[in-house]
């Protein structure tokens, strides 16, 4: 992949990110961190609150829809992987008898579009069950 298509990865990606957390803020949910990283591999788009729950985000942007569905890329290992990164923020913050949730928001259009197409799939999978709770 050369270094002006990965730059233009990063850049959708930064703008579906951005999209997705202004659309969470819209629906009432305070957003607690982008782009949080736990080693090399483990990162969550944007955590969140809702009233009392902690929302774990996982953002997809797609230029069209022809490009596939959210929950297609949100795979087994993905979950893990998001499921661990989880685990590991609920370690850090020492989060007790928390409620949380997985979202996944999927955001559709390009950098150069007026308005992109959001869709919020609120609880889209559970923890991974090989990773247990901190508490």
């Amino acid at each position: 992949m050369g270094r002006e298509r990965m730059a233009k990865h990063l850049e959708t990606g930064e703008w579906g990110e951005g999209h997705a957390e202004r659309f969470l803020r819209g629906q009432g949910m305070k957003i607690l961190g982008r782009r949080v990283r736990f080693g090399p591999r483990e990162e969550l788009d944007l955590v969140a609150r809702d009233g009392e729950v902690l929302v774990f985000v996982e953002v997809k942007t797609r230029r069209a829809e022809t490009f596939g569905r959210p929950m297609a890329s949100v795979d087994r290992h993905k979950r893990a992987v998001l499921s661990r990164a989880a685990v590991h923020y609920l370690k850090k913050l020492r989060f007790r008898g928390l409620h949380f949730r997985f979202d996944v928001v999927e955001v559709i259009g390009t950098v150069e579009a007026e308005s992109p197409v959001i869709r919020h799939i609120p609880n889209a999978f559970t923890l991974d069950p090989r990773y247990q709770l901190p508490f």
